[in-house]
């Protein structure tokens, strides 16, 4: 599925600083469910909401400071989209 450039080129830089033993995992995993956020739409390209929403909904807990300051050093504004959803989160 294509994307949208900008967010690709965000999505890449990310999973670069992702630690190398769970890089692929979490780059296969948030690729799959961004496709699947961007069919659900009924879109032909994947944006930034649906890699967003991805990786909330994909990454384990114990993980999860890590993902919100990588998704801040990589430019995505997850609060645009409502995140996170859970009032425990950070």
């Amino acid at each position: 599925m294509e994307w949208e450039k900008q967010t690709e080129e965000k999505f890449k830089n990310m999973v670069a600083k992702i630690p190398i033993f769970h890089r692929h995992i979490a780059e296969e995993a948030v690729v799959k469910r961004a496709e699947d956020n961007a069919k659900a739409r009924g879109a032909v390209r994947i944006t930034e909401e649906d890699v967003v929403s991805a990786f909330f909904c994909d990454v384990p807990s114990p993980f999860y400071s890590m993902m919100i300051r990588l998704l801040e050093q990589g430019g995505f504004d997850y609060k645009k989209y409502g995140f996170p959803k859970n009032a425990n989160s950070k």
